[in-house]
């Protein structure tokens, strides 16, 4: 009996369901989950979403060996908050060399796919916490709550807007990165982000004129 499966298929959702009953849900359906996360605002809310609704898992950061001091930071931070909380840093184990940044695409895949996918192929859950949001980019415009595929993706902060999560994070205290204030509203590695400019999305300052929108984690034949 697949019950994951059923699971899916049974989800109790409408358009405005709450993040917190989202993620009951799938704590419930999925005892084995995980959360992947890159610290980012969307991230940090999910994360403290997460810990109130009972979560107690793993955190999955993955170090490119290319993050800003914030990011770093920002991780700490979050660790001493939630101390409930497994956070574990999966790495490459490459060398910092420039070479890696001539293909953007295969820097992705070595340093930042590559070490989740073999983590998650070894540890095995079968569905992971994401914090997408559609308003984030046109590639993420009609995620669900729930995706099927290798793993089940659980989207709790699908249809939340901006606002929403910043007026969340304000109102909890969280631990953003500093560098979100400074118009990174989505923070990747310091060769391939800028900030954000005035009209556009969230994801426009990573990658910047590569004609990538996606590190290739959640898209794409390779997605985890």
């Amino acid at each position: 009996m697949n019950t994951a499966l059923e699971g899916v298929e049974t989800a109790p959702f409408t358009p405005e369901t709450s993040p917190l009953e989202v993620i009951t849900w799938a704590l419930e359906t999925y005892p084995d989950i995980a959360m992947p996360s890159a610290f980012n605002l969307n991230g940090v809310v999910l994360l403290d979403l997460a810990a109130r609704a009972g979560y107690r898992g793993k955190v999955l950061f993955v170090d490119t060996g290319y993050h800003f001091p914030e990011t770093l930071q920002t991780r700490d931070a979050l660790a001493q908050r939630y101390p409930q909380l497994e956070f574990k840093t999966l790495n490459a184990n490459l060398p910092d060399t420039a070479q890696y940044l001539e293909d953007v695409d295969g820097c992705c895949a070595v340093r930042k796919v590559g070490p989740l996918n073999d983590y998650l192929e070894q540890s095995g859950p079968s569905a992971l916490l994401n914090a997408r949001s559609r308003e984030q980019a046109s590639t993420r415009a009609e995620i669900p709550f729930v995706e099927t595929g290798k793993r089940t993706r659980i989207n709790p902060l699908a249809h939340w807007t901006r606002e929403m999560l910043e007026a969340y994070a304000l109102e909890h205290d969280l631990p953003v990165n500093p560098l979100y204030w400074d118009g990174f509203l989505s923070v990747g590695c310091w060769p391939c982000t800028r900030a954000v400019r005035p009209g556009e999305d969230a994801r426009a300052g990573r990658w910047a004129g590569k004609g990538k929108v996606e590190c290739g984690l959640w898209v794409g034949e390779k997605a985890v």
